[in-house]
């Protein structure tokens, strides 16, 4: 695997690391030679010494990419408060505004309590996916 270039570098580099490591060859130097050598840092090669220990010495599962938890933020935005907003962009405007604008939906949003505090951006984003333009 280290030898042919058909995996990610970074595949490669956590490969040699655990290679270097190995004690199978004999005595292993110290994660600072070990760093030096391989041009990576000594956190690098504590880490991945850590997670081979955590994966039970599964080599593969060390050197491949983590699985993520997805989505890793859940969305603040359910269809409750998709609902509510685009019922709140639907209303009339209040007294003094001709329309609601953005900021301004986002200023009455942070008002109500049923619905989480949204960003101006994703009010609008949100009401993009509804179809629903501001007037």
């Amino acid at each position: 695997m280290t030898t042919t270039g058909v995996h990610s570098a970074s595949m490669i580099r956590r490969a040699r690391v655990l290679l270097a490591l190995d004690t199978a060859g004999g005595e292993v130097a110290p994660r600072a030679v070990i760093a030096d050598r391989l041009g990576v840092s000594c956190e690098s090669v504590r880490l991945i010494s850590k997670r081979y220990a955590e994966t039970g010495g599964d080599v593969w599962a060390t050197i491949g990419r983590k699985e993520r938890a997805f989505p890793p933020v859940p969305s603040a935005v359910t269809g409750e408060v998709e609902a509510r907003l685009i019922a709140l962009a639907c209303s009339t405007p209040p007294k003094g505004h001709a329309r609601w604008s953005l900021r301004l939906l986002e200023k009455h949003v942070a008002l109500v309590e049923d619905i989480p505090d949204l960003d101006h951006s994703t009010i609008g984003r949100v009401l993009k996916k509804r179809n629903c333009a501001l007037t």
